[in-house]
């Protein structure tokens, strides 16, 4: 339970900005204080709570971050909260959504807000701290959460670290350590070195790497780089495992709080009505984790989220509510590949995993279960078992759903829209992927509220399906030779859990699959956008990494761009099998009627916003690939 928030900062929002209807905003900052007690049951999922100090009261504390951003005359509110998990610590919601600024996580003016969409519906918006691994620079929110013990002692147990540089965001020479070492003597340590994945670790001899203090270690002697993607894994005796659990907890008091508890209405300035969440990437599979273990029901037995957005999250979970846990990391084929993620159960269905003979749902099933929404670009299908939440967990059959769940693939996109240039290669081999999801989740966002507030049922699921053959094995993917293109040998193996910190390979996987493709490469199932249904190019979920990386791997979010060419001389001249846009369209006047017309098929099945269609129209009359 909140014992208090206090709110350290209260100013106007953007200079008291008027956003619409809901008029000005006020922007709030400060601690939410909590705690709870070892002994109740919706407690007891959370590890090592039983090796937490407790309070004079009995119970256990923290303390975490909290960001509000609520109408400044709550009267002209829509009464929700809509809640984003924050992403190791930042902000993602109006970069995604309203375009944004990245890295605006102080949030003070339309640089961070972008289109500001969100707060002229009228919502409050609530972020806080969950992750007590992320540090508070940048303005990024964490929570403080006791360390577990063993009768007042510290815990001290073996650790495996996989450390690697130049794939995702860490750049240095030297690899900072997810817990502090009980130890510097090296002979108590076991660093070793694997090109890929699936390659036999070598040992690093002693003498050529050593510790800088006990989070971090370098290679020896002093400048030594690391080879660029090569996965790197030290074995060490680690101490002080953080209470990471709470971070589930304070999420649920704190929304709980806001909605149900006279002090909560009164720091909001009103009754709140419904409460919604939105995730992306990590914070989607947060958002089914927190669901599978049960945090959607608070203490009294209330429901803290009537709905959820989980985005980008596939099939998997947090590694997190455990000892030493272990939250930033995401697997992937390359990278992370062996840590716990993808667990069973994937799926909002009730199924039978017939390698363990559990039966399980992602739901606990009772009245505190919300109205969810999973949506995944192809990214997630190659890399995050997508399939396994609408199918067997052996890819046989296609799953009936409950009906509070629905299920939505975005054709053509990745993970995380690449922001610049088409041709931009970045870590790839092929250019990456422009094509972005945001416009059909914009329209399911407020499809959930609808759904939420009215009742009124979303847009029916929209997966690609074994039954139409939508869904394929990697061998059965029938890629056209386009020139130059790099294509994957194979997509991410899904497994059941092991022991983590001594993992071994399974004897028995699961079968995910990825959506069938058209002669173009275009997917055939899903939510197919504009860009698809009228396409300029073949748009992927997937891409390969290229040198120094190591190459031909699958890359870890990208996905790829390959343009068509611009007449059919340049197609035959260029090798490529697919037809050219000249052949394709007409003029443009007739390529901007086939862009109107898939988009207004999308606005009437609530599948894009009006706006949005408009734009996709406008941008197809500017579109500098057509011709007159």
């Amino acid at each position: 339970m909140i014992t208090s928030i206090d709110i350290d900062s209260s100013e106007a929002l953007a200079d008291g900005r008027i956003f619409g209807a809901a008029g000005a905003y006020v922007r709030m900052v400060g601690s939410a204080y909590g705690e709870v007690d070892q002994g109740h049951p919706g407690n007891s999922g959370i590890a090592d709570i039983d090796k937490a100090a407790c309070n004079g009261r009995g119970k256990v504390e923290y303390a975490a971050d909290v960001f509000i951003l609520r109408p400044a005359d709550p009267a002209k509110g829509n009464g929700r909260i809509l809640h984003e998990v924050n992403n190791r610590g930042h902000k993602r919601l109006f970069c995604r959504l309203a375009g944004g600024a990245e890295d605006q996580n102080e949030m003070r003016d339309m640089d961070g807000l972008g289109t500001a969409f969100l707060l002229t519906q009228g919502y409050t918006v609530v972020w806080s701290g969950w992750d007590a691994t992320v540090p508070r620079n940048n303005a990024r929110l964490s929570i403080d959460v006791p360390v577990a013990t063993e009768n007042g002692r510290s815990i001290v147990s073996p650790m495996r670290d996989e450390l690697v540089t130049g794939t995702r965001d860490h750049k240095s020479d030297e690899f900072r350590l997810t817990y502090g070492a009980a130890s510097l003597d090296k002979s108590k340590a076991h660093l070793t070195v694997r090109r890929y994945q699936s390659d036999a670790p070598k040992a690093i001899p002693e003498d050529d790497w050593g510790f800088v203090d006990a989070r971090t270690i370098r290679l020896l002697p002093a400048g030594t780089k690391p080879q660029l993607g090569s996965l790197y894994e030290l074995r060490f005796l680690a101490s002080n495992p953080l209470v990471l659990g709470l971070g589930y907890a304070a999420t649920r008091d704190i929304i709980s709080y806001l909605r149900y508890e006279p002090a909560g209405k009164e720091l909001l300035g009103g009754a709140i009505s419904h409460t919604l969440s939105i995730g992306f990437s990590q914070s989607g599979r947060f958002l089914r984790d927190f669901t599978a273990q049960g945090f959607n029901k608070d203490e009294t037995g209330q429901r803290v989220f009537d709905g959820l957005l989980a985005h980008t999250g596939g099939s998997g979970r947090v590694f997190f509510n455990q000892r030493f846990g272990q939250p930033n990391r995401t697997g992937s084929r390359h990278q992370d590949h062996d840590k716990p993620e993808s667990v069973f159960p994937f799926s909002t269905a009730s199924l039978t995993n017939p390698i363990s003979g559990e039966t399980a749902s992602l739901f606990p099933g009772d009245p505190t279960d919300p109205l969810m929404m999973s949506t995944n670009t192809s990214t997630e299908y190659w890399q995050k078992g997508a399939s396994l939440i609408h199918t067997d967990p052996m890819g046989t059959a296609d799953v009936a759903l409950p009906d509070n769940s629905r299920v939505y693939l975005i054709a053509g996109t990745q993970h995380n829209a690449h922001s610049g240039a088409a041709d931009a290669l970045g870590p790839c081999a092929n250019p990456r992927n422009p094509h972005s999801p945001m416009p059909v989740l914009r329209a399911l966002l407020a499809a959930l509220d609808e759904w939420v507030v009215n009742g009124r049922p979303p847009p029916d699921s929209c997966v690609p399906l074994l039954a139409d053959s939508g869904l394929v094995t990697p061998d059965m993917f029938a890629f056209p030779a386009i020139p130059g293109a790099k294509v994957p040998s194979g997509m991410n193996e899904i497994g059941p859990l092991n022991d983590w910190l001594d993992p071994k390979t399974p004897t028995q996987f699961y079968r995910p699959l990825v959506p069938a493709i058209d002669a173009d490469g275009n997917e055939t199932g899903g939510v197919r956008l504009p860009d698809i249904i009228a396409p300029l190019a073949t748009y992927t979920g997937w891409n390969i990494f290229k040198a120094p990386l190591p190459d031909g791997e699958l890359a870890d979010r990208d996905g790829s761009c390959l343009p068509f060419a611009a007449t059919p001389e340049a197609a035959q001249q260029a090798g490529d099998p697919r037809p050219s846009i000249a052949e394709r369209y007409q003029n443009r006047a007739a390529y901007v009627a086939m862009v109107k017309a898939a988009a207004d098929d999308l606005v009437r099945q609530r599948l894009l916003l009006p706006e949005d269609a408009t734009a996709y129209v406008d941008k197809a009359k500017a579109d500098p690939r057509l011709g007159a």
